[in-house]
C-alpha cells in the first residue's frame, strides 16, 4: 500500500513507512503518547515525529512538547505544517485566519523515509476543509493508524467508532492505546468487539516529565514489538 497510486492516479506521502496517531476526540493525549513512541522506538531504529496541522499556534505547541517530552534531537522533528492561531477545528481556524488547509499542500510538506510518527489533530473525522477531513489525510499518507482512547466510561463506544471509520477507508489499525486509570473490562471490550491489540495503558502522570514518559514507553509501551513493522 505505501507508495501505490490513489484512486484517480494521485501518489501517496513517497516511500513513507510509519504510524499516524490520532484519537477518539481532542485533547485525549495523542501528544503526550506520540512523545512516548518516540521514546520506545529510538533504540531500536531512527525515528521522527510530525505535527502537519497546528491549531491554537503559538500557545499551542504540539511539537515542542514532543520535542521536551521526549528530548528529541533536530533530526527527530520535522517541523513543517500549517499553523494556525485560532484553538478550533482546523477548517474554522483556516478559514478565520484566510487560509485554505488542503491534502495536497500538507504532502509536499512531508518527505520520504521510515520510521515516522505522525500526529492529527483532534479525531478521524475532524475537517480540514469543506470537503476533506483527517481521515482522508491519513489514507493519503498511507500510513497506519494507532488510536488514541480514554480508559473511562464512553470509550467503548468512540473507540468503535473511531476503528470503523479508518476500516471504511482500508486504513490499517496498528493498535490503540488506552490513556487514564488502567480499566480491565473496557481494554478486553475494545480488544474483543474492535479486534484490535491494545498496545499500551498510558497513565495520568503526577508529573509529566521526560524521564517519567520514557521509563514508562520502555518498560509498558507495546512491549510485544506490534507497530516494529509498520514503522520499518
Amino acid at each position: 500500500m505505501y507508495g501505490d497510486a490513489e484512486r484517480g492516479g494521485r501518489m501517496k506521502f513517497p516511500a513513507a513507512r510509519g504510524v499516524f496517531v490520532t484519537g477518539t476526540d481532542t485533547n485525549i493525549g495523542k501528544t503526550a503518547l506520540s512523545a512516548a513512541l518516540l521514546c520506545r522506538y529510538r533504540p531500536v531504529m531512527p525515528v521522527r515525529y510530525w505535527k502537519p496541522v497546528q491549531t491554537g499556534s503559538p500557545e499551542d505547541d504540539d511539537t515542542a512538547v514532543v520535542r521536551k517530552l521526549a528530548a528529541c534531537a533536530d533530526a527527530e522533528i520535522h517541523d513543517r505544517g500549517i499553523r494556525l492561531p485560532r484553538p478550533l477545528s482546523p477548517h474554522l481556524s483556516a478559514r478565520l485566519a484566510n487560509v485554505r488547509v488542503e491534502i495536497a499542500m500538507l504532502r509536499e510538506m512531508g518527505a520520504a523515509g521510515s520510521g515516522w510518527i505522525v500526529e492529527g489533530a483532534g479525531g478521524v473525522l475532524v475537517p480540514l476543509n469543506e470537503r476533506e477531513l483527517m481521515i482522508d489525510l491519513i489514507a493519503d499518507l498511507g500510513l497506519a493508524a494507532v488510536v488514541a482512547a480514554r480508559s473511562s466510561l464512553g470509550t467503548i463506544n468512540h473507540t468503535l467508532l473511531t476503528v470503523e471509520a479508518l476500516r471504511a477507508r482500508s486504513i490499517p489499525i496498528a493498535g490503540v492505546a488506552m490513556i487514564g486509570e488502567p480499566n480491565f473490562e473496557n481494554r478486553r471490550a475494545i480488544e474483543d468487539y474492535a479486534r484490535v491489540a491494545v498496545i499500551g495503558e498510558m497513565p495520568h502522570f503526577p508529573v509529566l516529565s521526560s524521564d517519567a514518559l520514557n521509563a514508562w514507553a520502555q518498560r509498558y509501551l507495546d512491549p510485544n514489538s506490534i507497530l516494529e513493522s509498520f514503522l520499518q
